[in-house]
């Protein structure tokens, strides 16, 4: 069965995202993936072995005007924008994404996520969206979360988790700059 992975970038005091939603802690030097080559191969590692990503649409809104033209991204970038792609959306209609294949939108994610993991493939991204990831540790689809931490930390914004889960570390490394991937299962109980 295929996994549904949430992947995001954190602060070691568990900020997501700045109080004006950005996230310079991840490309500020020397923090940012392209500085350190053992953050790049992991983040290339990882990222081969997805084929499907699911965003939500505030995510999707951000990004669609710049990861499909995004050039500087290199094998990341194509990679990335070569994913079967599904934005959680009542309101969209249509989800284009430049030259790539359209976004598939959907307005039940969770039950579109449970589909897929039924399915062969490859295992599935969940990429950003917080909102929306919050939506799915609540219906008890992710079953592993990768966060690369960032040794910085910014006293306010938005925190990864607030509400209680349950995990087990799977895998921790740290690299030359700093920066720590930690991978955990995501224990449910019943």
């Amino acid at each position: 069965m295929r996994k549904l992975i949430v992947q995001q970038w954190a602060t070691v005091d568990n900020i997501v995202a700045e109080d004006d939603g950005g996230l310079s802690f991840v490309s500020a030097q020397p923090y940012e993936q392209t500085t350190d080559l053992g953050i790049k191969t992991s983040v290339m590692d990882f990222i081969r072995t997805v084929d499907t990503m699911i965003i939500g649409a505030n995510t999707y809104d951000m990004s669609k005007d710049y990861w499909p033209y995004a050039k500087d991204q290199g094998e990341y970038g194509q990679t990335l924008n070569s994913l079967t792609k599904f934005v959680a959306s009542t309101t969209l209609r249509q989800a284009p994404w430049g030259d790539f294949s359209p976004a598939t939108v959907t307005s039940d994610p969770v039950k579109t996520v449970q589909e897929l993991r039924r399915q062969d493939g490859k295992d599935i991204m969940l990429w950003g969206s917080l909102t929306l990831m919050r939506a799915m540790f609540r219906a008890g689809v992710v079953d592993e979360v990768q966060m690369r931490i960032c040794p910085t930390s910014r006293g306010s914004g938005t925190r990864l988790f607030t509400e209680q889960q349950a995990l087990r570390l799977i895998e921790g490394r740290s690299f030359d700059n700093g920066v720590l991937l930690l991978r955990y299962d995501v224990l449910h109980t019943s």
